[in-house]
């Protein structure tokens, strides 16, 4: 798994689920207030959903 906090204090998280590459947004709060509806083949395309919907930091 991969994460970063933008400015906002969100966790950005990239992980590999059994269906593909998916990301979790997490709120400072703790709770998870986005994510992807489905799994990518590839990560790079799984980053670039999670850059659509708002991510602006990289994960490691």
């Amino acid at each position: 798994m991969a994460s970063c906090t933008d400015r906002q204090g969100d966790t950005w998280e990239i992980y590999l689920a059994s269906d593909g590459w998916r990301w979790r947004r997490t709120a400072a709060n703790g709770r998870i207030v986005g994510a992807t509806t489905q799994g990518y083949s590839n990560r790079g395309d799984c980053i670039a959903n999670a850059q659509r919907s708002g991510m602006t930091c990289t994960p490691a």
